[in-house]
């Protein structure tokens, strides 16, 4: 029998500011984490690197979302980190996989040639999106599939995008950091606004609200 999270004591537990990972793929077992320090990614004023946008605007890759959510998180385990391990054990994905199923997580998915090369996936809560992790198998694929979400997340009207530690790469699109005290605040206020993770129309749906932003450069 597969070993999984409560999922409503899961998702009480994001509510509070926690979120769950393994110390690593091999062990059996889950710790809460609620960091002093959150690392948010701006919905509206996000900043897109104008060669970033570029190479956007030309790609022919094609998005989809919740298309092979299973996958995306068995590749995001795969990835190399700094300390050679992954937070990401089986009862993770045998979780999120869960969660997917009621309609509380997420994953965006790029693909070529029916081959998927990039993606992320997170929780979704109200208008709270909690990005979970993400991974590329070609340059960029992971960066295009922030693009497509933060499309997403605008055009859906979410009003936070969790991701959780400070990561260095992160900060090219206006991520920052706030106090726990001050990401709780925000939380909350979220949590009341209720959002629908509907895909966009086409592409050119998503270039036109990652150009509307007011932070690009």
């Amino acid at each position: 029998m597969k070993k999984i999270i409560n999922l409503e004591t899961l998702i009480q537990f994001y509510k509070k500011a926690y979120f769950p990972m393994a110390e690593s793929h091999e062990i059996d077992e889950i710790k809460f984490y609620k960091p002093k320090l959150r690392f948010i990614i701006p919905i509206l004023n996000f900043h897109c690197p104008k060669k970033l946008l570029s190479e956007f605007k030309k790609t022919k890759y094609t998005f989809r979302i919740n298309y092979n959510f299973p996958q995306v998180i068995e590749y995001c385990k795969n990835v190399k980190r700094k300390d050679k391990d992954t937070w990401i054990n089986s009862i993770i994905i045998n979780t999120y996989i869960e969660l997917n199923k009621i309609n509380k997580c997420h994953s965006v998915e790029c693909y070529e040639n029916e081959n998927l090369i990039g993606g992320l996936y997170g929780v979704h809560l109200g208008s709270c999106f909690f990005g979970e992790s993400m991974f590329s198998l070609k340059k960029n694929t992971s960066k295009f599939c922030l693009l497509y979400l933060l499309s997403i997340l605008k055009k859906n009207n979410f009003k936070l995008l969790d991701s959780q530690f400070f990561n260095y790469h992160l900060l090219q699109f206006g991520a920052y950091e706030i106090k726990t005290e001050s990401y709780e605040k925000k939380l909350e206020e979220s949590l009341k606004v209720k959002s629908n993770f509907k895909d966009l129309k086409n592409f050119q749906e998503s270039l036109s609200l990652i150009q509307s932003s007011n932070q690009r450069s």
